[in-house]
């Protein structure tokens, strides 16, 4: 496409993070980009009830929750309602590629974020793309809404 504008087919994102500051941060970062966000939760509970509820089509999880909660539950929850997870995270969890779309490494800069979705959104559409330094993405492609 000639001059003309990528398709997209993440615009409604589920942010999941239990330090404040982050989810703050990820929030206003993502809506001046363009996303919508649906929500932002820092529980596993709430999270799922805004996937029950709510069109989402990307999940941006921690992987460590509050109250000893996981992102890897949420990840699940989310890949059987067709919803790609895109983990945040400092900390690696080795069955990841198995329920996630990707791994964005904390710390990480506003355009880092944004870069990594933009990536998982052309690694959802089947696009061949090479991660920038600091995101993951494995080859399980998620079927989205």
């Amino acid at each position: 496409m000639l001059f003309g504008k990528r398709k997209q087919v993440v615009k409604r994102i589920l942010i999941v993070e239990d330090e404040p500051l982050t989810a703050f941060d990820n929030e206003n970062i993502l809506g001046d980009a363009g996303y919508e966000i649906v929500a932002t939760v820092d529980d596993l509970d709430e999270a799922l009830d805004v996937l029950d509820r709510e069109e989402v089509h990307l999940v941006l999880s921690d992987l460590r929750l509050k109250k000893q909660q996981t992102g890897v539950a949420l990840a699940k929850a989310a890949k059987e309602r067709g919803v790609p997870t895109l983990f945040a995270t400092g900390h690696s969890y080795p069955g990841a590629a198995n329920i996630a779309v990707g791994c964005l490494l904390k710390p990480y800069s506003e355009r880092q974020l944004c870069k990594a979705i933009e990536c998982v959104d052309r690694h959802i559409q089947g696009e061949k793309i090479k991660a920038p330094k600091g995101l993951e993405l494995f080859i399980t492609i998620v079927e989205t809404k």
